[in-house]
């Protein structure tokens, strides 16, 4: 962290939120280095939230004061919404076994302790563990092998 504000710092973060919306990106990470022991780590970071609406009724069936009808299917078919959902704790690239041609760490159907290795996610040429968050059975692998993710995405649904 800074020990000494820079004026200049205000103007970097607000560079980089506009950076991450120009881009299109949900996560951006940067350390700037001033000196001896003083520094500047930011994260900026955007959610996305999408929002579904099922379609309109005909006019002849539902009078002009109508709410809009909400679409519950499509909640329960979104599988962040599932409260068994592993999720992304950043952005990279998924791996699914531990080198090329390996057996994969996890497989539909499989049990797993807590803390146990599911996936692998490079990230800026580190390899991280996602372990599974608790015991369970694996439901659904939701992403592929050498998949980019993103923060917050569902990789996996452990029951």
């Amino acid at each position: 962290m800074t020990q000494h504000p820079h004026d200049s710092d205000v103007a970097f973060i607000q560079a980089l939120a506009e950076l991450l919306n120009a881009n299109e990106l949900t996560e951006l990470s940067v350390k700037r280095e001033y000196g001896d022991n003083d520094s500047l780590n930011v994260r900026v970071t955007k959610q996305m939230t999408v929002i579904s609406q099922a379609a309109p009724a005909p006019a002849a069936m539902a009078p002009a004061h109508a709410a809009p009808i909400a679409a519950p299917a499509a909640l329960v078919d979104d599988p962040a919404q599932h409260p068994g959902a592993v999720t992304s704790p950043m952005v990279g690239t998924c791996y699914l076994a531990p080198e090329p041609g390996a057996s994969n760490f996890v497989t539909t159907g499989a049990t797993v302790a807590e803390g146990d290795t599911i996936l692998i996610i490079e990230a800026m040429k580190t390899m991280n563990h996602i372990p599974a968050p608790r015991a369970g059975v694996v439901k659904r692998i939701l992403v592929e092998d050498g998949s980019p993710v993103e923060f917050g995405a569902p990789l996996v649904i452990i029951e």
